[in-house]
């Protein structure tokens, strides 16, 4: 990204760097890590950080349709040359803010989640915070130089990283050399690093007068990962040669055998907290392109404790509670072996690239032949404090709704509690423990698990997986990010001759094509199958 006539040379910026090993995270080299300088287009990272959280959790689809605003339109070069008033998809705004370095792309991205700059830019800083990106605060998407808008080394570093292990699904975007925007074919702007250095496969260029060549960079040789980053480069060739260097050392610093240690993926909270010029929810299958969602507006609160009383002789036992939930938050800590070979990563497109100076007009109909789909190397994660909160207002049939405002206001009341127990269903399977002699108190019945009988022979699969733990991951996840339609399915792996299912069994027909639907919204594959399916 430039602000500058072609040719014209970069002003002298403050020099930063910082290496890591991507594995544990461990300093390798530093030199003013810490200094707050202009970050350019490494901005974007946080950009596209967010959008994929909102593809992720239900508020955008990558085939959104996102309208160009006359903001988004006039951003200077870098840019496609969207034209104000075009649709285009999201997925195609993806990649030209991901290896044009677009500055329309970004700032369409932004209002499309956001609603406006200022909202967006709002979310960054709170994002940034969550990731512990302390000395960083941002203004705009796209990284254009402005007042307070300023990051660090070690703060783009540690993006870096995160953008590795949180969505290692749409990591191979950084290593394209070229891409497919909908209008043509553009090249990257870190296309010389990323076909002169082995292992490189990754990440951002950025460069204002004010800040210099940037670039954060990843790179893998055997089982090893570096990131770096470096701000202040006196030129992109410059850049490039400096950062072979730090890649170079820390590849000798690190050692071969460091357990991987992934950074904690920070919470989930949308648009919460941005104002009312922030959207409620993005363009999903649900609404017309460019509206907004439904608000549920909860209206008072219970006035005890809903949890059902235990039966007799059964009492409740948070320990044992608190135990389980100990045992699931466990698994799902589990280190995923996020690192993969060059072989996984997605091929470049090869189309010549068409000048970019030139206005053009958007094709509004996508090519379904291109699609930014996860990497079949790399497993989709789903965060465990996903809860479908688009899916259940998408779902939930509403209490009250005007059509001229559409909230659902839902009135939570105490639940009545009945103080007889109701009758057991037929098929549940009782035992009792008979004592001989004089009558003695009835002793405790013991419960099994209900049958799945009366129609549930139906289930979904996930995905077909190379090991039954990965399986099993998937599947735990897929739970508790869909408690609506899968809180009572069972969870079952079956081995094939291409590898491990993933299954949800236990389901009516109707549960099971729900559960699909919902799971479809957030880009998750599913697959309706019946009982006795591998």
């Amino acid at each position: 990204m430039a602000l500058t006539l072609a040719g014209a040379p970069a002003l002298a910026a403050p020099y930063a760097a910082l290496v890591v090993d991507a594995r544990s995270g461990q300093v390798l080299h530093e030199r003013n890590a810490d200094a707050r300088l202009h970050p350019a287009s490494l901005t974007k990272m946080m950009t596209l950080y967010i959008v994929f959280e909102a593809v992720e959790h239900g508020e955008i689809s990558l085939d959104s349709l996102v309208t160009i605003s006359r903001n988004a339109s006039a951003e200077p070069p870098s840019k496609i040359g969207f034209r104000e008033g075009s649709q285009v998809r999201l997925r195609h705004l993806i990649r030209a803010a991901a290896v044009k370095s677009a500055n329309d792309a970004a700032t369409a991205l932004g209002e499309a989640i956001s609603g406006s700059e200022e909202a967006f830019a709002a979310r960054m800083n709170r994002t940034a915070k969550a990731l512990g990106m302390t000395r960083t605060h941002f203004e705009n998407m796209h990284g254009l130089t402005a007042e307070g808008h300023l990051s660090t080394a070690r703060d783009m570093t540690t993006l870096g990283r995160h953008l590795f292990y949180d969505y290692p699904q749409y990591y191979n975007l950084f290593s394209r050399t070229s891409a497919d925007v909908g209008v043509k074919t553009v090249p990257s702007t870190n296309r010389r690093f990323l076909t002169t250095y082995e292992g490189a496969d990754g990440i951002k260029t950025g460069y204002t007068r004010a800040s210099g060549s940037n670039l954060t960079a990843s790179a893998h040789r055997g089982n090893k990962r570096i990131i770096a980053t470096i701000f202040g480069g006196t030129s992109g060739p410059s850049r490039d040669a400096q950062m072979a260097e730090l890649l170079d050392m820390g590849f000798r610093q690190a050692g071969n055998n460091v357990a991987v240690r992934p950074p904690s993926k920070p919470p989930y909270m949308g648009n919460s907290g941005l104002g009312a010029s922030a959207p409620l929810v993005a363009n999903n299958e649900f609404d017309e392109p460019g509206g907004a969602g439904k608000t549920i507006r909860v209206v008072g609160a219970p006035a005890k404790s809903i949890r059902p009383r235990p039966r007799p002789g059964m009492a409740f036992d948070p320990a044992t509670s608190e135990a389980v939930e100990d045992v699931i938050a466990g698994i799902l800590a589990a280190p995923d072996v996020a690192e993969t070979d060059a072989a996984t990563v997605a091929e470049a497109e090869t189309t010549e690239p068409t000048e970019s100076g030139e206005t053009v007009e958007v094709a509004t109909v996508a090519d379904p032949a291109e699609t930014l789909q996860p990497d079949p190397a790399m497993t989709p994660q789903t965060a465990p404090q996903e809860v479908a909160e688009a899916g259940v207002a998408a779902e939930t049939p509403p209490i009250a709704q005007d059509d001229a405002t559409p909230i659902i206001n839902a009135s939570l009341a105490a639940p009545e509690i009945a103080p007889v127990p109701p009758a057991r269903p037929d098929d549940m399977i009782l035992v009792s423990v008979e004592s001989s002699g004089a009558a003695a108190p009835a002793a405790p019945e013991l419960v099994t698990r209900m049958s799945t009988s009366g129609g549930r022979h139906w289930g979904i699969n996930v995905g077909i997986y190379t090991t039954q733990y990965e399986a099993e991951k998937v599947l735990l996840r897929t739970a508790l990010s869909e408690l609506a339609t899968l809180g009572e399915a069972l969870r079952k792996v079956g081995k094939s001759r291409q590898g491990f299912n993933a299954n949800f069994v236990g389901m009516t027909k109707e549960s099971a094509e729900l559960a699909c639907r919902r799971l479809s919204v957030r880009d998750t594959s599913c697959t309706v199958i019946e009982a006795g399916a591998s």
